[in-house]
């Protein structure tokens, strides 16, 4: 008869025996409790290699990642690569996300960020962004995506781009992360230039219901080790 997996959120390693030593002489007490030993050691392993052959039980894994959003309106410099920030950690393991924004990661490997920025343009003129990754201060490589935002609708009405994209990159123990953003025109947090902004807007109960939209939300996921 097969063995019953009983799962409860996390699979349980298993832990080597420790065999007793067996008597000079044969000794049928001894061979019952070595047997014994073994016995509950195997119904270990098939606990946990059964924990991850049944259906849909591979959600008992755990993968380093990181999720963080920002509540706050985002500004930059015209023409300057500026970090795109992050104020509010939901989850994450085998990542630390830095007071700049960045995030340094513990384990090497091959990950994917997945990243969503609401631009706002405030300017009646149409202005480009482009965002990209760097490892440890440098640029990685074909990892720019550029969001067009046209011209707002009237002085009071902005237009809104939600700038989505995703870069699969490699990075090593210790390494640091982070998301930059540039426009050739970015609005001024008091509004004397206009231009481009990533903005958050606050939750409303008119002309709906809706929680409250932040400005950024990133995501780093664990991918696949790196061969060797």
């Amino acid at each position: 008869m097969a063995n019953t997996v009983v799962l409860t959120t996390t699979l349980r390693p298993t832990a080597a025996p420790n065999l007793p030593i067996g008597p000079v002489d044969y000794s049928q007490q001894f061979m019952d409790q070595y047997s014994n030993v073994l016995r509950l050691y195997f119904n270990q392993i098939d606990n946990f290699t059964g924990g991850l052959t049944a259906s849909d039980n591979g959600r008992y894994l755990r993968f380093p990642h990181i999720s963080a959003y920002d509540s706050a309106n985002i500004f930059a410099t015209s023409n300057t690569a500026t970090v795109v920030t992050f104020n509010t950690l939901v989850t994450g393991s085998g990542f630390t996300l830095n007071a700049n924004s960045t995030a340094t990661c513990t384990y090497t490997g091959i990950y994917k960020i997945d990243y969503s920025l609401q631009f706002a343009n405030n300017d009646n003129a149409q202005h480009d962004a482009d965002v990209w990754l760097k490892v440890n201060g440098t640029d990685v490589v074909e990892s720019t995506t550029r969001f067009s935002v046209q011209a707002r609708k009237s002085a009071n009405d902005f237009t809104y781009v939600r700038g989505y994209s995703h870069v699969t990159f490699q990075v090593n123990a210790g390494d640091v992360i982070g998301l930059y953003w540039a426009t050739e025109q970015a609005a001024t947090a008091n509004g004397s230039v206009l231009g481009l902004f990533i903005e958050a807007l606050p939750a409303s109960t008119s002309p709906y219901a809706r929680p409250s939209i932040p400005s950024t939300i990133g995501t780093i996921s664990f991918v696949s080790g790196i061969s060797t």
